[in-house]
């Protein structure tokens, strides 16, 4: 169905004519497979071993040095002599080193074509639908789903389809639809349409994408699109349909071939018709023939003694290694030049909310009052590390380790942290990561109470499924929560209402916690918490607050704040009418009276830096800054694998040329200590004139 978000629900319900309480009937099931298909991303066609070999026979440079080496095994084919043997050295090299190369670049991209079957990951397995021949929900597998099913959702769930909201059953419903768009905000979703037919994925307020996960609430929906027609569907046939085109290496390569073959065949043919006086010497036997093959082996082997054959198999490797590291961070490379042209971006755009995120959040920094003295106002600041939902970290102060269970404050900032949640955090076995359920900002609260442990809770003989909620689940065991005020976009807070569970430090009593937005948290609080004192929030103490959030809010990290509150005698839950929302906020009013504020940031780094750890991944000459930046500001060892290639390769240099029976097979000769001297002079004005060069192109060529 097109365009399902600018209908009303129930002309979506129409279109598919299923009722949203039944559900489809089995003959429209079937009906519907038959005309959709299965809900499944197909699987991606991929080459064959031998067509990825002949792919990696299409560089020109590549083509020039398999050329020579067959020519020169067909000249050491008719060598006679002792020079028989040492004649298929030089072409078997030459070949070996080619086989390596496609050796090197069939494993990486073999490996590459199952990149786009990762998109698979996001397919959930079984879905929650309405079918006619059962009154109640049922779960299925999810590629059983077909257009028309009436799909329900729920937190924790990934939605098994495209889905056109019909009814949410809770107050809200949060949708996390980073895997699409990149925002790691949750989507706050309702069920009225949206007229614009052009409204981009985050502005289809009205639809669940296949995929995304339900962060908080529940709903019912009609399913509109499945398999290839989701929204991860298109994005998976872009990517299969992509064009390849030339990164900027391979154009560069391309046009050193070019020049290479040329200058190569100008240089042989002239070597060869200035001997051709020659062909008659004694020396030949007096045979002309004998004397034009010689001459034409010289002419060869100049020509590949010209040809870098080494070059396509560091190109390779030094790519396969970016390829490597890329891998490690989840991302999708199909082809192996496709890391080169990510080596040599220099400018990345992003808009404010900064879309280039690692897909995950935590807490690196928080607060709590320390003094209250008239209009002086102390605070107590804390760092933590860890930067993934990994359940592992440490609080400081000032850069010492604090035992948080010590201090009252942040017991009571945990105990909110914990209980004032939907999610959790959840160990992937298969995969070996923690991993987030729910909200991704909640989320990023469970982890920071895992790694507070005010209650020095035994944690090093867990296994990490159990390790994953150890230190929230006591917490929740000290206080129940009997039920939740959830987030809007008018009150921009959530709380939650607590009663004790059993005796311990947490604080007696029923208890309201609250996390909101810092500036309509505070102007609803009556006091600050000082330790175990409630102290009146005076201007002076507000204004602090707000400077600090403001500081951290539009510094360089940019942090998102939220702050935290509690009350300690809350209404009663008889004298709150809970079935009316418009009435949540009056309550709030009478419900903040203490307040704690810390910050949590979207753990990403930022384009700049993405670009600079990629560049270093890269030999220097293959990034633009080498070509016009001087070796006193770029030298050669602030690349580690450039140091290491340089001196892997005059390793080999030097073993060929001193280590027996090398020299005599490749027929070198020893330099003598003078010889050396001689080259490193005439190498230092080569390096004079590349300096020179460099400087009038940083300094007037690029300025024009």
């Amino acid at each position: 169905m097109e365009n399902a978000h600018t209908q009303e629900s129930a002309e979506c319900l129409a279109y598919f004519s299923v009722n949203e309480g039944t559900g489809l009937s089995p003959e429209q099931f079937k009906k519907n497979l038959a005309k959709f298909g299965y809900n499944e991303l197909p699987a991606e066609e991929g080459k064959t071993i031998w067509e990825l070999v002949v792919e990696q026979f299409e560089d020109l440079l590549v083509r020039i040095l398999l050329l020579a080496a067959c020519i020169s095994f067909v000249l050491a084919w008719f060598e006679e002599g002792e020079e028989t043997v040492t004649a298929f050295v030089e072409p078997f090299v030459i070949l070996l080193i080619l086989i390596a190369n496609a050796v090197v670049g069939v494993w990486q991209e073999r490996n590459a074509e199952s990149a786009i079957e990762a998109l698979k990951e996001y397919e959930p397995e079984m879905g929650k639908v309405y079918r006619a021949d059962r009154k109640s929900v049922q779960r299925i597998k999810a590629r059983e789903i077909v257009p028309g099913d009436i799909v329900e959702v729920s937190v924790g769930d990934k939605v098994p389809a495209d889905i056109r909201i019909t009814s949410i059953k809770s107050t809200t419903l949060r949708v996390d639809q980073s895997i699409l768009t990149g925002e790691s905000v949750s989507v706050i979703k309702h069920t009225e349409s949206v007229p614009d037919p052009r409204a981009v994925n985050q502005d289809k307020k009205n639809m669940l994408f296949s995929g995304t996960n339900i962060a908080a609430g529940k709903a019912i929906g009609v399913a509109v699109a499945t398999g290839v027609s989701t929204e991860i569907g298109k994005i998976r046939d872009q990517m299969a349909a992509t064009e390849q085109e030339k990164t900027p290496l391979q154009q560069k390569l391309d046009e050193f071939g070019e020049q290479l073959s040329k200058v190569i065949s100008l240089i042989c043919v002239a070597v060869w018709m200035i001997n051709i006086g020659h062909f008659n010497d004694p020396v030949h036997g007096g045979s002309w023939i004998r004397g034009a093959v010689y001459y034409f082996k010289i002419a060869v082997a100049l020509a590949v003694a010209a040809i870098p054959e080494g070059l396509p198999a560091v190109i390779t490797t030094c790519l396969a290694l970016g390829t490597r590291r890329m891998a490690k961070k989840n991302a999708i490379v199909r082809s192996l030049p496709s890391v080169e042209t990510l080596g040599c971006t220099s400018v990345i755009c992003s808009d404010k909310t900064g879309t280039l995120t690692t897909n995950q959040m935590c807490v690196t920094k928080m607060f709590i009052i320390d003094k209250v003295e008239g209009d002086s106002v102390s605070l107590d600041q804390y760092d933590i590390s860890g930067s993934k939902y990994t359940p592992e970290g440490e609080v400081t102060k000032r850069g010492l380790p604090v035992k948080c269970g010590q201090l009252d404050g942040l017991i009571e900032l945990a105990t909110i942290c914990a209980l004032c949640n939907d999610s959790s955090l959840d160990y992937n076995e298969s995969k070996g990561i923690y991993e987030k359920v729910g909200e991704a900002t909640e989320t990023a609260l469970c982890c920071l109470v895992e790694k507070m442990n005010v209650f020095n809770t035994e944690v090093r003989g867990l296994s990490k499924v159990e390790r994953a909620n150890a230190c929230c689940s006591v917490i929740k065991q000290l206080m129940k929560k009997e039920f939740t005020l959830e987030f809007s976009r008018d009150r921009k807070s959530m709380s939650v209402y607590c009663s004790p569970g059993k005796p311990s430090k947490a604080p007696m009593g029923n208890k309201m916690f609250v996390k909101g937005a810092p500036e309509g948290v505070i102007d609803r609080c009556a006091y600050v918490r000082v330790g175990t004192n409630r102290v009146p929030l005076t201007g002076p103490v507000k204004d602090k607050i707000m400077a600090v959030i403001k500081e951290w809010g539009t510094g360089r990290d940019t942090l998102r704040c939220l702050a935290l509150a509690t009350r300690d005698s809350p209404l009663r839950k008889e004298e709150m009418n809970l079935e009316d929302s418009t009435k949540f906020a009056d309550y709030e009013l009478e419900t903040f009276e203490n307040k704690y504020s810390f910050t949590q940031i979207n753990y990403t780094q930022r384009s700049v830096v993405q670009v600079q750890k990629v560049r270093n991944l890269f030999i220097l000459t293959f990034n633009y800054l080498s070509e016009n930046q001087s070796l006193v500001r770029m030298p050669p060892w602030s690349n580690l694998w450039l140091v290491a290639a340089m001196s892997l390769s005059m390793s080999l240099h030097f073993m060929i040329i001193y280590v027996d029976p090398l020299p005599m097979i490749f027929k070198l000769t020893h330099l003598t200590l003078e010889q050396w001297l001689v080259v490193l002079k005439l190498s230092f004005p080569v390096i004079l004139i590349d300096e020179l060069l460099k400087f009038v192109a940083r300094n007037y060529l690029e300025r024009k």
